[in-house]
């Protein structure tokens, strides 16, 4: 991470000494000691020192030298000087350096030309430019281009110059006449350029002319085309229709950035159907045709756009743009899946399934690094497709449960529970879905995923072939009982996977005599090792032995638990369907017998942890159940737990659909806004494209899209005042954060009857903000205004501050610098997080991986346990995770996930664990997780500030 220090920069300031020695170095005839020193002397003006008695000097001798270096240099020196005196005048001595200026513009070498010519674009002083002004417009018939297009440039300077329009008032002529015959496609670009900022008449009329030759134009010129068609058509929308033929037709340019900014304006140009649909198509080409990952990842945000405001267009090009797949980048992937999971209809549904199947099949062909993260998404999508439209699902469930035995956990789970919701939609699917699983469910090789599994069966094995295959199943996969044994040489043996290894490592080639506690000899036994030392038991491999036992034997007893509470459910159910007694008895007692077989696992020192307490009783449970069933207990066992897994799926799309409803954009036309009705209006001259935006507008016009309610009121909380009224100079700012930088737009006021010179707006910030520009000086006449604005980068989600002050010259004391303390301005982390969705599976993930924990005592005097979770929600702009169904009802507990997500990418989740006191108050923890400090001492520093109360 990034972070701030303070070190210390030795720096020769301009002394006397220092200046006598730059001094030296110029009047002396070595190049290279001149250079050293002109670069001394630029360095110190940097540094804000003014030297003036280097100017004479310079003027006398390095003004003639005919070096490159040093006239390059020069012209960088007489850039930073100050050329006006405290009164705005150009001081006498500027006018040495004209004669030299018209010089180097009348030199025969075309690069002391051109950079002279640079040179002037930053002049400022019209009083220096003037007498310059025939050898500039010599310029632009040189035989150089590199002079011509710097030329062109000058004169552009020299006429947006205050006085420019007196002093070359046939500049906008000159130029278009240029422009004509020039055939440099650099200097054609900044005369168009020229006539677009100064004459915007002759730069349309000129478009106009040559609209046919548009196309064969440069690469630079057809930028600039398309910036003045942006400036025109934004002024005057009446027009936009005849300049958006001219776009698409650069649609077809040789340039992608032409083509790229092509689509860019014709979206923000025009709502016609066939413009977006040429603007969308243009980014599905640049998705295919470009190799650059990130001009990938920009064009699909400039997809996910047109999917949010045109998606009835971007339909029809859902599969232009799953084409992306292609690429191996993951994000890429990701992004693709997410744009193209949003525009399924029942009528691309089937492409769109049979294109993620073949990606899925792809995965197991190609051996990649990232293919096991890559079908995970790929599950989840077609997991997607699958219950938005179920007719598909029959058509990708028998493929991926092929993948249940993934190496990849992640991507089994998925899968699994994908099947088990598949399995309860499909009633259909049910008979196919339970018998390939009890087929490949050896082949499963997570304890979760076994879990999930042998709860499907538990569930939908009904019929009594489907009853006794799920037995039949289970056993085999558990093997043979029982699970240990120890023989009289002290040997554990797995029956199942015939894997022996001698308990102590000493007798592993022969038996040998031990000292027994009291000093006796003996010989060691079972028994007596037993007692010495827990034996240690080496598992058979997963290859040959069945999977269940492998994992039970490793001390997984939560799914020896899940094992036994499938038997029950299974035995309980063939008491329904088997009209044989004894069979339903053979089948209870074989279930018995493995259930005792896993307590005495458990409860055996053959491992190195017991059995966890919960998992012993839900075992002990099964088994008195199987020895004792009543109607109401096997009510729950059958039928209740099915039914909370049906609620649990419908609260699911419940809230899928109220997200589905948030999202959606409502807007209302106010009640005196302008009705123009379509068809009542004149078509003379209209193409078909202006009707089709005429139609857009009006629609967009009538629902209300076109305003923005709440704007001002939001302006009006972000402004704070910097100073007190009583300050000489009043400030306040607006504060506007954009995802990467913060603008501050600051309101000076002089409330005094001076003038104030010099007035700077000094900032410093800290955490991870940054000043992109170095402040300026202004003078401030009595009683005025001035707007400065700031911009600030912004680098990680982490609250910031910015400080500063005033500083200024009053006209009486010039000598006295006056400073003005400003108010602090906090930047809240609340802009840069929002609230966002993702997978419990993931939210798990994420909470193990994450390293920075910030744990937060609750300490609050709301006494409602629901009402504190909805003001945590409300104050830290998260969404939460748990469904409304989980925090139902009162038990004086509550505990819930959030997550939210940064404009960085950063992911924030926080755990609220509450439960009310016997005194009524509310007592728990806060606890907040994120990959970097930053948001998690941010977080926890707003929570903390927010949950004393409802403010």
């Amino acid at each position: 991470m990034e972070k701030s220090c303070t070190l210390l920069v030795h720096f020769d300031k301009a002394t006397p000494a220092l200046a006598n020695e730059i001094k030296e170095s110029l009047e002396g005839n070595d190049v290279e000691s001149k250079i050293e020193a002109l670069k001394k002397a630029i360095m110190l003006l940097l540094n804000g020192e003014t030297i003036p008695q280097l100017f004479i000097t310079i003027i006398r001798y390095v003004l003639p030298s005919e070096d490159h270096t040093i006239q390059k240099l020069l012209l960088l020196y007489l850039e930073l000087i100050e050329k006006t005196d405290s009164k705005g005048k150009v001081l006498p001595e500027m006018i040495l350096i004209c004669q030299n200026l018209r010089n180097n513009l009348q030199h025969p070498n075309e690069f002391i030309r051109g950079v002279t010519l640079r040179f002037l674009c930053r002049l400022n002083e019209s009083e220096i430019v003037e007498p310059l002004l025939p050898s500039i417009l010599s310029n632009l018939e040189h035989r150089h281009p590199f002079v011509r297009r710097n030329a062109v440039l000058a004169v552009m300077s020299v006429y947006r110059l205050p006085q420019g329009e007196q002093l070359l008032d046939s500049a906008p002529e000159i130029v278009e006449k240029f422009l004509t015959s020039e055939q440099d496609s650099s200097s054609k670009r900044n005369a168009f350029l020229m006539l677009f900022n100064c004459a915007q008449d002759r730069a349309v009329d000129y478009l106009f002319r040559n609209v046919d030759r548009i196309a064969d134009w440069g690469e630079q010129l057809q930028m600039v085309v398309l910036e003045l068609i942006r400036k025109v058509c934004r002024a005057n929308k009446a027009e936009k229709g005849k300049y958006i033929k001219i776009i698409i037709s650069l649609l077809n340019a040789q340039s992608t950035a032409v083509v790229y900014e092509c689509a860019t304006t014709l979206v923000s140009l025009s709502s016609a159907p066939t413009a977006i649909r040429a603007a969308a198509n243009t980014y599905c080409q640049l998705l295919l045709s470009q190799s650059d990952n990130n001009v990938k990842l920009i064009v699909l945000d400039r997809l996910n756009e047109l999917r949010i405001s045109h998606r009835e267009i971007m339909v029809d090009l859902v599969m232009d743009v799953l084409r992306a797949l292609s690429t191996p980048n993951l994000d890429i992937r990701k992004k693709t899946i997410d744009i193209a999971l949003d525009l399924i209809t029942p009528r691309n549904v089937d492409e769109v399934v049979m294109m993620l199947k073949k990606e899925v099949v792809k995965t197991q062909n190609l051996e990649h690094e990232k293919n096991g993260e890559y079908r995970q998404m790929l599950v989840q999508a077609i997991h997607s497709c699958a219950i938005k439209f179920p007719e598909v699902a029959s058509t990708v469930v028998h493929l991926l449960m092929d993948f249940l035995g993934d190496s990849n956990v992640a991507s089994a789970i998925d899968v699994v529970v994908f099947v088990r919701e598949i399995i309860e939609t499909n009633p259909k699917l049910r008979v196919s879905i339970i018998t390939r699983l009890l087929d490949t469910f050896y082949q499963i090789r997570a304890a979760r995923v076994c879990s999930c599994a042998l709860w499907i069966i538990g569930e939908y094995c009904l019929s009594l072939s489907e009853v006794e295959t799920g037995i039949a199943s289970i056993k085999q996969c558990l093997g043979e009982l029982p699970f240990f044994t120890v023989t009289e040489e002290g040997e554990v043996q797995d029956q199942g996977a015939k894997k022996v290894q001698q308990v102590n490592s000493t007798t592993v080639s022969s038996r040998r005599p031990a000292i027994l506690a009291d000093g006796t000899y003996a010989t060691q036994s079972a028994a007596l090792e037993t007692a010495m030392s827990p034996p240690t038991f080496v598992q058979g491999s997963l290859s040959s032995t069945g999977n269940l036992r492998s994992l039970i034997l490793s001390g997984d007893f939560f799914l020896g638990a899940v094992v036994a509470c499938t038997l029950t459910k299974l035995v309980l159910r063939l008491e329904e369907v088997q009209p044989s007694k004894v069979e339903v008895n053979k089948a209870s007692t074989q279930a018995l017998l493995y259930m005792v077989s896993m307590l005495q696992l458990g409860e055996s020192s053959v491992l190195p942890q017991p059995i966890d307490n919960d998992s012993r009783d839900r075992i002990v449970l099964c088994m008195r159940l199987l020895c004792n069933t009543g109607d109401e207990v096997r009510k729950i066992w059958l039928q209740s737990c099915r039914e909370s897994f049906v609620k649990m799926l419908a609260d699911k799309q419940h809230r899928e659909t109220e997200e589905l409803k948030a999202k959606a954009q409502i807007s209302n036309a106010q009640p005196d806004d302008l009705i123009d009705f379509y068809h009542l209006k004149s078509r003379k001259g209209m193409s078909q494209l202006e009707l089709e935006d005429e139609v857009q507008d009006d629609l967009k016009r009538a629902t209300g899209e076109f305003t923005k309610d709440g704007d001002d009121a939001n302006k009006l909380n972000r402004i704070l005042q910097l100073t007190g009224f009583s300050d000489p100079v009043y400030a306040e700012a607006y504060v506007t954060v954009h995802h990467y930088d913060i603008v501050l737009d600051v309101t000076v006021i002089n409330r005094t009857k001076e003038t104030l010179q010099n007035l700077c707006l000094e900032l410093a910030t800290m955490g991870d903000l940054k000043l992109v520009e170095r402040p300026q000086n202004y003078t401030l006449a009595p009683e005025s205004s001035k707007q400065i604005k700031a911009n600030i980068k912004v680098s990680s989600t982490e609250t910031g501050v910015i400080f500063g002050n005033i500083v200024y010259e009053t006209s009486s004391n010039v000598l006295e610098r006056n400073v003005i303390v400003l108010n602090d301005i906090h930047i809240d982390i609340m802009d840069y997080i929002s609230p966002a969705s993702c997978a419990d599976v993931a939210f798990r993930t994420m909470w193990a991986e994450f390293e920075w924990e910030n744990k937060v005592a609750v300490n609050t005097v709301l006494q409602d346990e629901k009402e504190f979770l909805d003001h945590i929600i409300k104050s830290t702009n998260m969404k939460c995770l748990t469904p409304p169904s989980a925090l139902e009802g009162e038990c004086g507990f509550l505990a819930a996930n959030l997550y939210a997500k940064s404009v960085f990418g950063e992911d924030a989740l926080v755990n609220v664990s509450i439960e009310k006191q016997t005194d009524g108050k509310l007592g728990g923890y806060i606890r907040i997780r994120s990959k970097t400090q930053g948001i998690a001492l941010s977080l926890g520093d707003k929570i903390t500030l927010k949950q004393k109360g409802g403010s």
